[in-house]
């Protein structure tokens, strides 16, 4: 399997910045989705999922005005629905990958971010968002006679609620970046067009920290959150016991004992892994 630095994608241009990989949507103008865009997307999942030297990776765009309009309407209209269904089904699959993949995915927003878009970033594990009231999230496909149908109907309620995210879904209530924060959807408010670096300066933060231990904190509260209490607290139980004789536990022991700054990366992917980012 091709690695990350490998990859090679139409729709989206890839980068590794030491140990992060950032991904950024690329079709213009709008980064409106296809069937062709969720297959790349789905294979960038996965090979992150099995890329060791990607401890972190952020979801950006290469354009100032949209991170992305959603599914391509004239998409919509000219396939068969059976075509525009496998896409959304494969579309699902890759979001369930990436909540159940132990590597975190931050997203950058600096631009229109609307429904198959907003789905994409509701997928991440946190959001960035530049302070502009020039661009809106939200998801509009109610004005198709649609639903939305990217993980949408279910994701958004669970960081809004259940009443705000039907008001926002039957009116087609679109949000200024504040107006997400304060709802819930964006975590990191920033500088309008500072998104992508601060959301880099975060993933390298998290990309220094004990690999393992980071992958299983979020699979914890992924998965846990669709457990019972009990059932969920045995997981956690299940998933810290596993930690102790990994590299990464080691080295956090040690190093506190013997008074130093740990270096997580080195002791989890050997010397060679070090880059000049690293330091």
């Amino acid at each position: 399997m091709e690695t990350f630095a490998e990859l090679d994608l139409e729709n989206f241009e890839t980068e590794m910045d030491g140990h992060v990989g950032i991904v950024r949507l690329n079709k213009p103008p709008a980064n409106a989705h296809n069937a062709d865009m969720v297959f790349e997307f789905q294979k960038m999942v996965e090979t992150i999922r099995f890329d060791d030297t990607v401890r972190c990776a952020v979801l950006s765009s290469t354009s100032d005005k949209f991170f992305s309009s959603g599914y391509d309407i004239q998409a919509l209209q000219d396939e068969s629905p059976e075509h525009i269904g496998y896409a959304s089904q494969t579309s699902k699959e890759s979001i369930l990958k990436m909540r159940s993949t132990d590597t975190i995915f931050v997203s950058a927003i600096d631009g229109h971010c609307m429904g198959g878009g907003l789905e994409f970033a509701l997928a991440t594990d946190i959001r960035y968002a530049g302070d502009d009231d020039n661009y809106n999230m939200g998801v509009p496909e109610i004005n198709l006679g649609l639903i939305p149908g990217e993980a949408g109907t279910q994701l958004l309620p669970r960081y809004v609620g259940i009443s705000k995210a039907l008001k926002m879904m039957l009116k087609d209530e679109r949000l200024t970046p504040s107006e997400a924060q304060e709802a819930g959807i964006v975590d990191e408010l920033v500088e309008p067009g500072t998104a992508e670096e601060e959301a880099i300066e975060f993933a390298k933060h998290v990309a220094s920290l004990p690999n393992q231990a980071v992958g299983h904190i979020k699979v914890a509260v992924n998965e846990g959150m669709e457990m019972s209490l009990y059932d969920a607290l045995a997981h956690e139980r299940e998933l810290q016991n596993q930690l102790f004789d990994t590299p990464g536990a080691k080295e956090g022991i040690s190093a506190f004992l013997e008074k130093r700054e740990p270096n997580f990366i080195e002791a989890e992917l050997g010397e060679d892994a070090i880059t000049s980012d690293d330091d």
